[in-house]
């Protein structure tokens, strides 16, 4: 499931505070700031979605994500990589490195993970 660019924006924020209440996630939140219902119904939303679970305490919820922000981001990609390149991780890899501004030194960086996966994949 994923989430509207609104809600990923939502959610930025509670990865971020990592357990928090309304007013500190409003607090979070670039201007112009959101209404109070409007987040409420999000997170109301996002919450029967999975990615949002919450403490009640009184009237008052204290929410925390139930999907860390890595395992959120690499299953869009992965669901990218199937829907737009034919499943090919290769495809997606050549794509991207084409098609992305990058420096050389980040090139290296780059180049550097790539060697590090070869010597994990030999066996």
């Amino acid at each position: 499931m994923k989430l509207s660019p609104a809600e990923e924006q939502l959610m930025e924020s509670i990865w971020k505070l990592e357990k928090s209440f309304l007013k500190e996630i409003i607090d979070e939140l670039p201007e112009p700031k959101p209404a109070n219902t409007t987040i409420s119904t999000m997170l109301k939303r996002m919450t029967e979605k999975g990615f949002v679970g919450y403490i009640a305490y009184g009237k008052s919820r204290q929410y925390y994500p139930l999907i860390a922000k890595d395992q959120y981001f690499s299953k869009q990609v992965q669901g990218m990589i199937k829907n737009f390149f034919g499943n090919s991780a290769l495809q997606f890899a050549s794509f991207f490195t084409k098609e992305t501004p990058m420096s050389p030194s980040e090139l290296e960086v780059l180049k550097g993970i790539i060697d590090d996966e070869i010597k994990k994949a030999k066996p």
